[in-house]
């Protein structure tokens, strides 16, 4: 591919300048203010110059290089926040703008040799940035996802033998599995004679939900620890006893704090006033 065959590098590396500024206005306006309101109109200039600067070495010598190039640049539109929504229709706005600067003086029949060459140069360019924009974006989201994991069930020592899982939002077939196996290590890992289960911040309590803390509680039972269940607000209570769940074989206390007290009576110990 001579440089001589395609009509894009000259044009842009001389009118360089023009097409920023009025890129850069461009994708303000199709801005929905959730981008704009928080990032610097220079954040908006490097963006461009990176873009540009892809471009201009794709003309030059379309090699491996370039993939590792728009690979980069994606990474930084997906840090920035962009959507796919935002940054595909940039991508347009900045082609329309460029043939509009390209054709001002031409021919229809000039125009249309010039659609051809935007299939040919610019298109395949686009098409790589929101491929590398979608993977990017995946493999975000994947790791948002293992830490959220890694944050959904924790098991927290208190005291010596005690520990406390406390847990925050709704609860279903997957993470239950992942609360009971952070119960079942962390039990032989803190030496743990006592599990405190925290529900206070459980929206809501169903057959299902109350299934899976009873085996929990089981588990916890056969590898040598007690189970409490905490933080029972009345109205969880009125929908356990509505639904007709059998939570006997299951301690429970309507606070942490109460749990904790009940735990350090199971280990022989218990919290005293100190007087002065």
């Amino acid at each position: 591919m001579s440089q001589d065959s395609n009509p894009f590098l000259t044009f842009i590396q001389i009118n360089r300048e023009e097409l920023i500024i009025k890129w850069e206005e461009k994708m303000k306006n199709v801005d929905d203010q959730k981008v704009s309101n928080v990032i610097s109109d220079q954040v908006y200039t490097n963006i461009c110059n990176e873009y540009i600067n892809i471009l201009l070495q794709y003309f030059r010598k379309p090699d491996d290089e370039i993939n590792s190039k728009i690979s980069e640049f994606s990474q930084r539109v997906v840090q920035l926040g962009w959507s796919l929504r935002f940054i595909s229709t940039s991508l347009q706005e900045m082609s329309k703008l460029l043939f509009e600067l390209m054709t001002v003086e031409n021919t229809d029949e000039e125009k249309m040799t010039l659609v051809w060459a935007f299939d040919k140069w610019i298109a395949p360019i686009n098409s790589e940035v929101l491929y590398h924009y979608a993977s990017s974006w995946e493999r975000t989201v994947s790791l948002q996802k293992i830490a959220l994991q890694e944050l959904s069930a924790p098991l927290i020592p208190v005291f010596d033998n005690i520990t406390v899982m406390p847990l925050v939002g709704t609860i279903d077939t997957e993470r239950a599995k992942r609360i009971m196996e952070n119960l079942l290590q962390g039990v032989v890992k803190h030496r743990a004679e006592v599990v405190l289960i925290d529900i206070t911040g459980v929206p809501v309590v169903d057959t299902m939900v109350a299934h899976h803390i009873i085996q929990a509680s089981e588990a916890v039972r056969l590898v040598g620890a007690k189970c409490l269940l905490v933080g029972i607000r009345p109205e969880i209570a009125q929908t356990i006893v509505n639904l007709g769940i059998d939570l006997s074989q299951v301690i429970t206390k309507n606070s942490l704090q109460k749990g904790i007290e009940s735990a350090l009576e199971m280990t022989n110990r218990q919290i005293v006033s100190l007087e002065e």
